[in-house]
């Protein structure tokens, strides 16, 4: 169904090719778009657009619901939830499946 195209690169205007799996990954995103930079442009804009983990994320300090153990989340929570450890979050956490 799909077959191997011949991309140009916006920023770097080197031809890179768009294969038929990265298609159909794309497909089954949803995404409509073909990617406008080759695989190099990408990772070089992902890496200066924070490719860096998150440490800008603020910890808030909590007892668990669960245990009674001080943890820690990353949001400020409002009281109206229970709010759990790590371990307790696992044990609570529905089944996806």
């Amino acid at each position: 169904m799909f077959e191997d195209k011949t991309l140009t690169c916006r920023e770097c205007n080197a031809e890179f090719v768009f294969t038929a799996s990265e298609q159909q990954f794309y497909a089954d995103k949803g995404f409509q778009n073909e990617p406008g930079r080759c695989p190099a442009c990408r990772a070089k804009r992902r890496a200066a657009n924070g490719g860096a983990p998150r440490t800008d994320r603020q910890q808030s300090d909590v007892i668990c619901d669960g245990c009674g153990q001080s943890t820690q989340v990353p949001f400020q929570p409002r009281g109206d939830r229970p709010v759990y450890c790590r371990a307790c979050f696992e044990a609570n956490r529905p089944s996806r499946y």
